[in-house]
């Protein structure tokens, strides 16, 4: 089930799901830990004796306030006569989840209204030893457990506090507290411990016909019991209003900072770009990790998340960040690589958020033999992200300290982890994670590394250090053309494996990663061997079907759901749809040219949830989000197709009395 309006600050993130309900709450790190781990945290509505909670007849329209991490929820429940307008949002700075509710009575008569809130904890991903309990010092339920605290209020016309309660054991063949909510009264029991969850109501005054009122409702988080009271204070004394409106104005700001010229890009383009910048942030780790996707609903498939930091994902997401100048996020993702990664010069396959090593399913024994269980594609766009990075910002201070363990020591091994005959990368695992071998996509992303590392080397006159890391790069290259380019096909494969005889096996399946040999520089766009191998995946990997999109390869079986393979490949992912755009944009030569890409970002943008949120693919027949949701990957491409689409336009267009570019994305 996709997290339809994710809302946080970098060190809390909240996830609702379709129904509204909060199934994912992380603190104190995004991505770790899942203090409610896909549990659902019930919202109802009680009105003059009918109850309803919000998978229970409620009309919902999840979105968020144009240009902001705040929600703007509609739910209507024709039967109970009722509409809420919802705004959620997370504090910028403090860790306060805050939301404000507008009841409106939709019948000519007066009303009884009540609402319930449940919370369904598992503190620190566990619900053995919780405490849950009403604080009559602050008149608020908190829950706790060792050094992770939550607090739960309200404030209703100048009247702060949890008048309503009741506190009690869940699990067990216990279904919880929520149950006792729904006759409109709770049992106000004070404290539990062990597996135990909590509701609260908030009592309305009576609703005139055709009347309003409005509440405010809070989760606090923090390390100690004084952190979540003297926040609880801080929105008693600035006042919930002033706080959600600075809430918003701090996102307003924040996505405008840059002040981006969109030319004439459809409006669904630039709202789906602001979206998602926004989201992008949501899922970054104030300490620098940027996570895969927080949508727990997959650990019950895998018995794992995607709450994780890839370093190839993450390199891809500060790319595309940087260029859209946000600098001072991806900053700290390149210094949380820097501490992350080995002596030796590579990075493993994922990380957790608070920098220490990951589930991997990569063995480091092969067919009785050693090997390295990484995917070298991950360390070497890493260094391609960094010099990108450098050469938007120009910050040689940052990069210093950075030289050494993120660029020398990585191009050293990068030089070294290859075959001296062939001049190809040892192989290694691909971006999929689910072959091993010498690839096209990752063999071009090792090539741009080097290049990059190059680059760096010269800039701080190690000119024996460039020579040889540029020599290297081409080396590899020529091996590509001669073991990784099929001239019977006419176009590249998606990967090689050297026999022990010393010939080659070939997988020639037509695979969308292989976009790699343009995205990174190594080859240019207009390359027949290029031109060949998009139009293969473009011909191959459409989904010929209403939904349409690009399937990641043939015959993709991961989330499969449908055997028709000839025109169903796969289900179409977001990601490698817009690899088709990002083409596009790369071989221009005219704006009319540019404008090819637009057809593939509208589809983009049109297959998206209502709040603008992109899962990681969807069903190619109902377009239904499949897999996390949202992906941050996803997002990023989104980014990344809009700016470089904006920067070739720049390219494009110039005076002819000066030579200048006419228009400038920037707005110079």
């Amino acid at each position: 089930m996709p997290r339809d309006i994710p809302v946080g600050n970098g060190s809390l993130l909240i996830g609702f799901d379709k129904n509204y309900y909060i199934r994912d709450l992380y603190f104190p790190f995004v991505g770790k830990e899942n203090h409610v781990q896909g549990n659902e945290c019930k919202f109802g509505v009680w009105a003059d004796g009918q109850f309803a909670w919000m998978n229970d007849g409620w009309e919902k329209e999840l979105n968020y306030l144009d240009d902001t991490m705040v929600t703007e929820v509609k739910l209507t429940n024709r039967k109970l006569g009722l509409e809420l307008t919802c705004n959620d949002a997370v504090d910028f700075y403090e860790n306060i989840y805050l939301r404000k509710i507008a009841v409106k009575n939709l019948l000519n008569r007066p009303r009884d209204v009540r609402v319930f809130f449940h919370h369904g904890f598992n503190i620190s991903e566990s619900d053995v030893g919780d405490t849950a309990l009403f604080d009559p010092k602050i008149g608020c339920i908190l829950h706790y457990k060792s050094d992770r605290f939550f607090l739960m209020n309200f404030y209703n016309d100048d009247h702060f506090g949890v008048d309503h309660y009741a506190i009690g054991k869940k699990g067990g063949g216990m279904e919880g507290t929520w149950r006792d909510a729904e006759d409109g009264q709770l049992e106000m029991h004070a404290i539990a411990q062990g597996s135990v969850d909590s509701t609260i109501g908030m009592f309305l005054k009576p609703l005139a016909p055709n009347g309003t009122d409005d509440f405010y409702y809070w989760i606090i988080a923090g390390k100690t019991y004084g952190e979540c009271a003297n926040n609880n204070s801080f929105i008693r004394q600035y006042n919930p209003d002033r706080v959600l409106k600075r809430i918003t104005d701090y996102w307003k700001f924040w996505i405008e900072k840059e002040k981006i010229h969109f030319d004439d890009l459809p409006s669904s383009i630039t709202r789906l770009f602001k979206r998602s910048l926004i989201t992008i942030r949501s899922q970054v780790d104030n300490n620098g990790a940027i996570i895969a996707a927080n949508d727990s609903d997959i650990t019950f498939e895998g018995r794992d998340t995607y709450s994780y930091m890839w370093p190839r994902d993450g390199a891809l997401v500060a790319y595309a960040l940087d260029l859209a100048g946000y600098g001072s996020v991806t900053r700290r993702f390149f210094e949380f690589c820097a501490r992350v990664i080995k002596d030796n010069g590579y990075l493993l396959h994922k990380y957790n958020p608070n920098g220490t090593l990951a589930s991997s399913w990569h063995p480091w024994v092969k067919d009785g033999h050693t090997q390295l269980p990484i995917q070298e594609d991950e360390t070497a766009l890493v260094v391609w992200s960094l010099w990108n990075h450098y050469q938007k910002y120009r910050d040689v201070e940052f990069i210093q300290p950075l030289y050494g363990p993120l660029v020398i020591r990585t191009a050293d091994f990068m030089c070294h982890f290859r075959n001296e005959k062939t001049g190809l990368p040892h192989p290694s695992y691909d971006l999929w994670e689910e072959r091993h071998g010498i690839l096209t996509f990752t063999t071009a992303a090792v090539i741009a590394g080097l290049r990059a590392a190059s680059n760096f080397a010269n800039l701080f006159g190690e000119t024996d250090k460039a020579q040889k890391y540029s020599e290297t790069a081409d080396t590899m290259k020529a091996g590509m053309d001669r073991y990784l380019y099929s001239a019977e096909h006419k176009r590249f494969v998606r990967m090689a494996n050297q026999k022990l005889d010393g010939t080659f096996e070939y997988d020639l399946t037509i695979d969308a990663s292989m976009y790699g040999i343009f995205a990174f520089g190594t080859y240019d766009p207009m390359d027949e061997k290029v031109v060949k191998t998009m139009k293969a995946i473009k011909d191959r990997l459409w989904c010929k079907t209403d939904v349409g999109g690009v399937a990641r390869y043939e015959n993709d079986y991961y989330h499969q759901v449908s055997q028709d393979i000839v025109n169903v490949p796969g289900n179409p992912w977001f990601i490698c749809t817009m690899w088709l755009a990002q083409y596009q944009i790369a071989k221009a030569k005219t704006k009319d040219e540019l404008r090819e890409a637009l057809p593939t970002l509208e589809w983009v943008a049109s297959r998206a949830l209502r709040s603008g949120i992109l899962a990681e693919q969807v069903h190619p027949y109902s377009n239904a989000p499949l897999s996390v949701s949202p992906l941050t990957w996803s997002h990023a491409t989104v980014v990344m197709c809009v700016m470089e689409y904006l920067k070739k336009l720049e390219t494009l267009e110039s005076c002819a009395a000066c030579g200048q570019p006419i228009f400038h994305a920037n707005g110079k």
